[in-house]
């Protein structure tokens, strides 16, 4: 009933601050959906097409996979739309119903730069729901929810996002991670050319003067794919640290166990160099699970397209274990991945399956030998590293219990 009440101030303020035809929609709220509405459908609709995204903070709202699914739908978005531009949207605009203690946010919600000062005092320290529900403060309620309702408009004229693609809601991940986890490191490591060291008669236009500079689908994205990974992580509550295979990939050493999950992305022409090409293999016949390969291929690069027989067979031959490991969305990855939506659409998965790896490796280790056995049996029981608690990413198909999960408490 209170969320309902901010939600209808909200939007009165709106509309009397734009140019809104009277009666059409200023916002969305999800419990406005109904049983047998295409719920997953109109919210996905929703996502994709809003120009702000307000969640409303609280502990139980960080708790909530639901939550942390609307979330990474519409950072994925923001994230694709700076790719695309080169410029950014931050298009999320926080309200504190119930104030979190910063060491409880996870890492999407503490990087936000927001200042809830601007707001008024009593709203950092009792938030909304402790403004609305007592009426010595209806001045400061109302204080607060007007200047939040003129942030909404400024960020949605400034921010201009595109519009995007519906994403299936029931099969996004949560951008917050297991609960309690914090942030989750992961190397993002890049196997490609620069453009002085090209194949003869390669195109410099995808490549820059250093390997992290690859950017394989331009002329649609306008911003490296490396770092396009390093946000898509960061909405996944991943701290990813950026690196070349050509200057920071040394051999394995037996005696040290990872240190982190690794995307591997690889440019298919980078194996026209030899010396590249050998020390792939090398990296390829290490006992490296942990590492998940990711082969970006844009079917609208001509040049690619003719050679993308030839290519394909050479890295076949050169990694063939990577090649071939993991579930199908593994080994999908490794195949090529065509257009940066697909690169996005894939990476959670990716992404999970070698934090799962990780964690089986790191507890066992140094590695097996040839037709032997671990020295240490994996531990089925017992603390795992807090952060790299792990959630599966296949979707539950019973109802949330109302308790755990009720659709009130989704809001967003």
């Amino acid at each position: 009933m209170w969320v309902e009440r901010l939600f209808r101030d909200l939007c009165g303020h709106v509309m009397a601050m734009t140019d809104l035809p009277a009666g059409a929609p200023a916002g969305f709220m999800d419990r406005e959906i109904r049983s047998g509405e295409g719920w997953s459908e109109r919210l996905a609709e929703t996502l994709a097409t809003c120009r702000v995204f307000v969640p409303l903070f609280s502990p139980r709202y960080f708790a909530s996979e639901m939550c942390g699914k609307e979330w990474y739908a519409f950072a994925q978005r923001a994230i694709f739309h700076q790719a695309r531009n080169n410029r950014s949207a931050d298009a999320i605009v926080p309200a504190l119903w119930v104030p979190v203690p910063p060491e409880q946010l996870p890492g999407p919600a503490e990087r936000l730069q927001f200042n809830h000062r601007a707001f008024g005092d009593r709203y950092v320290t009792d938030g909304l729901y402790g403004l609305i529900k007592l009426r010595i403060f209806a001045e400061e309620y109302e204080r607060a929810v007007y200047e939040l309702a003129k942030r909404i408009v400024s960020v949605a004229d400034t921010a201009a996002m595109d519009p995007g693609r519906p994403v299936d809601y029931r099969q996004a991940p949560s951008a917050f991670g297991p609960r309690g986890s914090g942030s989750r490191p992961l190397q993002v490591t890049v196997a490609a050319p620069t453009r002085h060291d090209l194949p003869e008669g390669r195109e410099a236009d995808y490549y820059g003067d250093m390997p992290q500079d690859w950017n394989p689908y331009h002329p649609e994205a306008a911003r490296p794919l490396a770092y396009v990974a390093e946000d898509l992580a960061r909405s996944l509550n991943y701290q990813a640290t950026i690196t070349s295979f050509d200057h920071d990939t040394g051999p394995l050493d037996a005696k040290v166990p990872p240190t982190r999950p690794e995307l591997l992305l690889v440019d298919r022409w980078a194996l026209q160099d030899e010396e590249r090409r050998a020390r792939l293999a090398a990296f390829d016949a290490e006992h490296r699970p942990w590492v998940s390969v990711v082969v970006p291929w844009n079917r609208m690069d001509q040049q690619s397209r003719a050679a993308e027989s030839e290519l394909s067979e050479k890295l076949e031959q050169t990694m063939p274990v990577m090649m071939g490991q993991g579930r199908a969305a593994g080994r999908a990855a490794a195949r090529g991945v065509p257009s940066m939506e697909a690169f996005g659409q894939i990476l959670p998965q990716v992404v999970e399956a070698a934090a799962q790896q990780y964690l089986r490796h790191a507890a066992v280790y140094p590695p097996a030998p040839a037709g032997g056995r671990p020295t240490e049996r994996p531990r089925l029981r017992g603390p795992l590293p807090s952060e790299f608690a792990t959630t599966h990413l296949v979707p539950e198909t019973h109802e949330i219990a109302p308790d755990a999960e009720d659709p009130d408490d989704r809001q967003s």
